[in-house]
């Protein structure tokens, strides 16, 4: 493979460090119950189908859909079925942003390697900070892409070339962690970076194949290990 010295570590966010599908399941399910309960006149099973079909066309961040949904299923925006929403939705997610286990040893770890870590996110620039503030992570990240820094998302070029010029350090030299292939390894691989697949994270399969494959956030220390 012709390794070199790695001397940072960039991440995806989503599915990579925090388990982001899993807490937008439980936050949406206590919205959908939340809102039958105000009077939302559908069964939970076609509310929960709908409103993930308008995620996939609207995009996971829409910071909108319920207002959208709403619309969609009653003709209207009923405020007392949002508000009820909208309330479940924060109340469960409150206790749902966590880290994959031993997030936060590992990256202990790694900052006393002397790596340099960063965020490389398609999610817009607040919920990303968010995210990291939530999971009590901001300390330990050097730069941060979202998604206004550059306009565009991975695999365009451009948010992997804004962290290396941030990190002042050449691409072969850093190592990009994500779980999606066609994203992140692909995109990663475009502009010279050595790749981990975040395989415990792993939602979309695709064929861009990464140099590494992680069963566990701990697996990346075993490579730092070798190449700083």
């Amino acid at each position: 493979m012709g390794l070199g010295m790695i001397k940072a570590v960039l991440f995806d966010l989503d599915n990579t460090l925090v388990d982001f599908m899993r807490m937008k399941e439980a936050c949406c399910e206590a919205a959908i119950h939340a809102m039958i309960e105000a009077g939302l006149p559908l069964d939970k099973e076609r509310a929960r189908k709908k409103l993930f079909k308008m995620y996939e066309r609207a995009g996971i961040e829409n910071q909108e859909i319920f207002e959208k949904f709403l619309k969609a299923t009653v003709g209207k925006v009923d405020y007392r079925m949002l508000a009820a929403g909208i309330a479940a939705y924060r109340r469960v997610k409150a206790g749902h942003i966590v880290p994959y286990p031993h997030v936060r040893e590992t990256l202990v770890r790694l900052k006393e390697q002397g790596l340099r870590l960063g965020i490389v996110s398609d999610a817009p620039k607040l919920q990303a900070w968010l995210r990291l503030a939530e999971m009590n992570l901001v300390e330990f990240f050097d730069v941060v892409v979202a998604l206004e820094d550059t306009g565009s998302k991975k695999p365009s070029k451009m948010p992997f070339r804004q962290a290396i010029s941030k990190l002042k350090i050449e691409a072969g030299e850093i190592l990009f962690v994500g779980d999606n292939p066609q994203r992140d390894i692909r995109g990663a691989k475009s502009v010279g970076m050595l790749t981990a697949l975040a395989a415990y994270g792993q939602l979309f399969k695709g064929k861009a194949k990464a140099d590494f494959v992680l069963h566990s956030v701990r697996d990346i220390q075993k490579i730092t290990n070798n190449y700083t």
